[in-house]
């Protein structure tokens, strides 16, 4: 079914969804028509349709964009502006990545582009996406570096980061005895990011890392960098990865022997990966995440819809891009046209309070604030229906979540 799914969403690479009323492409007049740069405003998602990722971030992301263009639509009954989705594959390479979003932007005049599942790919197109004056919201990738030494004017890194992994997984297993840590490390940007971030937590809290290997990305064979963690004697394996990565490093650390005697500590999962794994390999793992379809009715009814479409809950990758494109869409309402800096300005000045997020804000680097999960994974004997899987152990506030603004190195908190 998951393959039939990744095959349609790919293969229709243009989605068009357009209002039954058109709106002037003029300077909007006293009424209050909309100035839209070519008469439509034209969306993009570029995510991991076919690799690793897909799973967590793909076809799921291009369907919860697509409900909020439609949800939008209906909101606006009848009078909302011309709207178009379109997506593609970015194969978790920069260089296409970077590629894509120039043509779409340059060519297809896409006004905005969401998800970026990766760092790379994230960090490869928010410079083009300034250079030509377009809207990126990253939900799928984490470094704190998009909000940090990369930040831009025009981008908002809406869903979660490394930082917020890092504070909420690694301090909850440090205070339940897992002092001594060495690190399983994807071998780019993100892995790296989450290793330091981790790192600080740890050591801040009065643990000890006692060493750390990096290991290819994507990676199948994880071998030899188990055996290594494995005679480091840590308590916790620190596994500063994500998608097939991590389940791959949980199977083989229980074929070759590593645990139980050692723990592991997935500090980039999903609820998908969770699915995969199953509750027996999975129970007691703490994790962090920024949404669960679980928490309560709200996020229930808009998980159950995204369900009855994906036949899979959605992970808070996908739910921030549904989040994330209507806040998108009701700031150019609000700013009166699509034009970058007025939309940022609106999506900036705008709450966000949705069933992902309550009174979430945008900061001027761009980091969302907004609540964060401790979470558990359930005994099998503890879940009470499909995809029940999580304890919620703690709610972390926002301010607590993310990287303090003065830590920040982003130029934009220091004029």
């Amino acid at each position: 079914m998951k393959r039939k799914l990744l095959s349609v969403m790919a293969s229709a690479a243009v989605v068009a969804l357009t209002a039954g009323i058109a709106l002037a492409q003029q300077k909007p007049a006293a009424g209050g028509a909309l100035k839209l740069s070519d008469g439509v405003v034209k969306l993009g998602i570029l995510t991991d349709l076919s690799g690793l990722y897909s799973d967590l971030a793909g076809a799921g992301s291009v369907l919860a964009a697509k409900m909020a263009i439609e949800d939008f639509q209906a909101q606006e009954k009848g009078k909302a502006f011309p709207i178009e989705l379109v997506s593609a594959d970015h194969q978790n390479k920069g260089d296409i990545a970077s590629n894509k979003a120039r043509e779409w932007f340059e060519r297809d005049k896409v006004d905005m582009i969401g998800d970026l599942v990766t760092t790379s790919t994230a960090l490869a197109v928010m410079p083009v996406a300034k250079q030509l004056n377009r809207i990126t919201i990253v939900s799928g990738a984490a470094s704190t570096g998009i909000t940090g030494k990369s930040c831009t004017d025009l981008n908002v890194h809406y869903t979660y980061d490394t930082y917020a992994l890092a504070n909420g997984t690694g301090k909850a297993v440090v205070k339940q005895g897992g002092d001594t840590w060495f690190f399983l490390t994807a071998d780019y940007a993100f892995g790296h990011a989450l290793e330091k971030d981790t790192t600080a937590v740890v050591t801040a809290n009065g643990g000890k890392v006692l060493g750390s290997v990096r290991h290819p990305f994507p990676g199948t064979d994880f071998s030899s960098f188990l055996l290594k963690a494995q005679s480091s004697g840590a308590k916790v394996i620190g596994l500063a990865n994500a998608g097939t990565d991590t389940t791959n490093s949980i199977k083989q650390a229980a074929e070759f022997g590593v645990t139980p005697k050692q723990a592991l500590a997935g500090l980039l999962m999903f609820i998908t990966d969770i699915h995969s794994l199953g509750l027996n390999a999975t129970q007691g793992m703490y994790l962090t995440e920024g949404f669960y379809w679980n928490l309560n009715d709200e996020t229930r009814k808009w998980s159950k819809r995204f369900f009855d479409l994906h036949k899979r809950m959605p992970t808070m990758v996908q739910a921030g891009v549904y989040s994330s494109t209507m806040h998108y869409l009701k700031a150019v309402k609000a700013a009166g046209t699509d034009e970058a800096k007025a939309v940022m300005k609106k999506m900036k000045a705008t709450p966000v309070n949705d069933f992902f997020a309550k009174n979430g804000k945008i900061r001027d680097d761009g980091r969302h604030l907004h609540d964060f999960y401790l979470l558990q994974v359930k005994k099998p004997g503890e879940s009470k229906s499909p995809w029940d899987y999580y304890h919620v152990r703690q709610v972390i506030p926002a301010n607590d979540a993310v990287l303090p603004a003065e830590l920040s190195e982003c130029p934009l908190l220091k004029k």
